[in-house]
């Protein structure tokens, strides 16, 4: 049966997940796939990993993870912040996979119709713990503990004035275009972040959870009818529901926390229709 599905932070640098990558198959020829980011460090490793998907699923539809806009020492196109998504934009559009810059697909297979609706928004960091009531305070308590992301030295928002102004940016931008879906449309939001703050709570250190996504968008799943919201980021495969939405985290991670787990690594979520 065909199938929409996903999965995200492949993190193909460990050589287990780039051979966990290369068995990816769809169920059906015209399954679809959701990847939400998290799958390279370099765009020669974006490209070579999405041409391999994009020749196997009748669609790809990708979104960026703080990884992918990295400027990694390692990688030979230095670009930065702005100008890097640009360039990771035109290298999907050469494949044909769908990105948040290109115009929201619609699945009609089983369990749709639904706007597919792939995002990039960033974060500000608000989703602070208790005892930060500002970004330089959550910052301060993080940096306390030894709680460090590399996005704070690798991850340039130039033209902005730092990431949170460029997730404003977003975010009002993205809200435009969402204004224009047509009224009582399902839509599936894919997002690298978690969109609501609930999945950050039970992370290992609370104080990385600045990292993980806005306040801004705690209620989209709401105002704009989603029928699932799908993320990574955060390592923690799981299925959980807010305001009766199911939200899926579909990430793969690093192979020192998939190989403890029973289940196999690298199952792709279905999303549509429901499981």
């Amino acid at each position: 049966m065909t199938a929409l599905l996903a999965i995200s932070d492949l993190h193909i640098g460990y050589a287990e997940n780039r051979r966990i990558l290369e068995d990816l198959h769809p169920g059906d020829p015209s399954d679809w796939l959701l990847v939400a980011g998290d799958v390279s460090e370099e765009v020669s490793g974006l490209e070579w990993a999405l041409t391999l998907l994009s020749r196997r699923f009748a669609k790809v539809v990708w979104v960026p993870g703080n990884h992918e806009m990295w400027t990694h020492p390692s990688d030979p196109i230095q670009l930065r912040g702005e100008e890097r998504y640009q360039h990771l934009v035109k290298v999907c559009r050469s494949l044909g996979v769908v990105t948040p810059e290109d115009p929201y697909p619609t699945w009609t297979g089983p369990g749709g119709p639904a706007v597919i609706v792939p995002l990039f928004l960033l974060y500000d960091y608000t989703f602070r713990t208790p005892d930060a009531e500002t970004k330089e305070e959550a910052l301060a308590l993080a940096y306390a503990k030894d709680v460090v992301c590399t996005d704070e030295f690798l991850l340039h928002p130039d033209p902005h004035a730092s990431r949170d102004a460029w997730c404003a940016a977003r975010v009002a931008e993205t809200e435009r275009r969402l204004a224009e879906l047509p009224p009582g449309v399902p839509t599936v939001l894919v997002n690298h972040y978690p969109l609501v703050r609930e999945p950050t709570l039970v992370l290992r250190h609370p104080e990385f959870a600045i990292w993980c996504g806005t306040e801004r968008t705690a209620d989209w799943h709401l105002r704009y009818n989603a029928c699932a919201a799908v993320y990574g980021h955060l390592h923690i495969p799981r299925t959980t529901w807010h305001d009766g939405v199911r939200f899926e985290e579909v990430s793969l991670g690093y192979p020192r926390e998939w190989r403890p787990r029973p289940t196999p690594p690298g199952r792709l979520r279905q999303i549509l229709p429901v499981p």
